[in-house]
C-alpha cells in the first residue's frame, strides 16, 4: 500500500498501536470512536398499505430529527397469524445512492430500471427482503443518510444520454467525500451517523407489537452496517454480513480505493482490526458469508478474518458460521438460501 510511501504503514503501526487484541469493552469504545448519536424514529406514520402475492407491506415514514423524512417498508407474510421474528434488512452502497431500500425490497409500485439492473447483477434478480418475508419474517427496510428518501439535492451535470438516477449517482460519488469530512468536523463519522439511524430503526422494529426478536442482514455496505448494528446493539439477536468482512491488515491500494467512507471511520484501527469489530458481539449468533472471487477484498484478508472470528467464538460453539462461496461481490440465490436457512434455525431457537 502507498507505493514508495509504504514505510508509513510500519511507522503508524509502531507509534499508534494499530489492531490491538479484542477486549470486552470494545462495543463501548466503538460507540465513542464512531460518534454514535442518540437518535430515534419519531412521528412514525403509515403512508400506505398493499399486498402483492403472499407478502403484505406497509410504507412507513419517520423523522430522526434532521433532514428529509425517512421512508421505509415493513414486509410480512400476507396471512401471518401470531408473533413473528423481525429482521432489519440493510441496503447496500453499490455506487447507487439514488435508491436505498428499493434495491432490496419491492414496494407498492414497480422498481425502476436502474434498480432492476442492479438486482440482476448482485442479488440474483431478486428483491431478497420480500423473499425473506415470505419465509415467515417481519422485515424492515429503511433508507439512511444520503440514500433514497434521505438523499441530498445535488446539482446534476448535463448528460443527455444518461438517466437522472445515473446522473445523480455520479454527483453523489464526489459528494460522499464532502459528507464524510462534515461528519468528522461534527464529532461523529459517516459510519457513525449511519449506525445511529440503523439503531433507531432496530429500536422501532423491536417496539412493534408481535415482534419476538430483531436480527440484521446486509450485503457489502449493508453488511458493514449489519456488523456495526450487531456490535452496538446488545438486543440484536443474530447478524448476517455478506461480502463485507476482511482483515484490514491485508488491504492494498485497490481495496482501499474500492470502498466507501462507511468502512473507514477515523480511529477504528486503534480499537481493533475489522474482524474483531465483527466478532465483538460474541456469543450472540453471527454468520459471515465470504465471496471468494470478490475483487473488493483480498483473499488472504477474508481467510484471516474467518480464522480470527472462529477463534473469538471458540467458547461459543455453534454460534458463528462462516461460509465461502465461489462468487463475486454479490448476494446471489445460493448465498441467500444459506442465509435464510441459518436465520430460520436461529429464530426457532437452535
Amino acid at each position: 500500500m502507498l507505493g514508495e510511501f509504504a514505510g508509513l504503514a510500519g511507522i503508524a503501526a509502531r507509534d499508534r498501536g494499530l489492531f490491538p487484541a479484542l477486549g470486552p469493552d470494545l462495543p463501548a469504545r466503538l460507540r465513542d470512536a464512531l460518534g454514535v448519536l442518540e437518535l430515534r424514529a419519531r412521528d412514525v406514520r403509515v403512508e400506505g398499505r398493499w399486498t402483492a402475492g403472499d407478502v403484505a407491506g406497509e410504507e412507513l415514514s419517520w423523522t430522526v430529527g434532521f433532514g428529509p423524512r425517512t421512508r421505509a417498508f415493513l414486509l410480512r407474510p400476507r396471512d401471518a397469524a401470531g408473533p413473528l421474528p423481525g429482521v432489519v434488512a440493510l441496503h447496500c452502497h453499490a455506487g447507487m445512492k439514488w435508491a436505498g431500500k428499493d434495491k432490496i425490497a419491492d414496494g407498492p409500485g414497480p422498481p425502476a430500471p436502474e434498480v432492476v439492473r442492479l438486482r440482476r447483477e448482485i442479488y440474483g434478480g431478486r428483491a431478497y427482503a420480500n423473499e425473506l418475508a415470505r419465509r415467515g419474517f417481519a422485515v424492515l427496510c429503511h433508507d439512511v443518510l444520503a440514500w433514497g428518501s434521505r438523499r441530498f439535492p445535488l446539482p446534476l451535470a448535463p448528460g443527455p444520454d444518461a438517466t437522472e438516477p445515473d446522473r445523480y449517482d455520479r454527483a453523489a460519488r464526489d459528494h460522499e467525500h464532502v459528507l464524510a469530512k462534515a461528519c468528522t468536523l461534527l464529532g461523529t463519522s459517516f459510519a457513525g451517523v449511519l449506525a445511529s439511524e440503523d439503531l433507531a430503526a432496530a429500536a422501532y422494529l423491536r417496539s412493534r407489537p408481535g415482534i419476538t426478536s430483531v436480527s440484521a442482514i446486509g450485503l457489502s455496505g449493508g453488511g458493514v452496517r449489519a456488523a456495526l448494528l450487531g456490535a452496538l446493539d446488545a438486543e440484536v439477536d443474530a447478524v448476517i454480513a455478506v461480502a463485507a468482512v476482511s482483515s484490514f491488515q491485508d488491504f492494498r491500494d485497490e481495496h482501499v480505493a474500492a470502498h466507501s467512507w462507511m468502512l473507514f471511520p477515523p480511529g477504528l484501527t486503534r480499537l481493533a482490526d475489522w474482524p474483531g469489530v465483527v466478532a465483538c458481539r460474541v456469543p450472540r449468533p453471527l454468520m459471515v458469508l465470504y465471496a471468494a472471487a470478490d475483487p473488493l477484498f483480498p483473499a488472504e484478508g477474508m481467510r484471516r478474518a474467518h480464522r480470527e472470528i472462529t477463534d473469538a467464538y471458540r467458547a461459543a460453539p455453534g454460534r458463528y458460521t462462516g461460509a465461502f462461496f465461489d462468487a463475486p461481490h454479490a448476494f446471489g440465490i445460493p448465498m441467500q438460501e444459506a442465509a435464510f436457512a441459518w436465520l430460520a434455525d436461529i429464530s426457532r431457537g437452535r
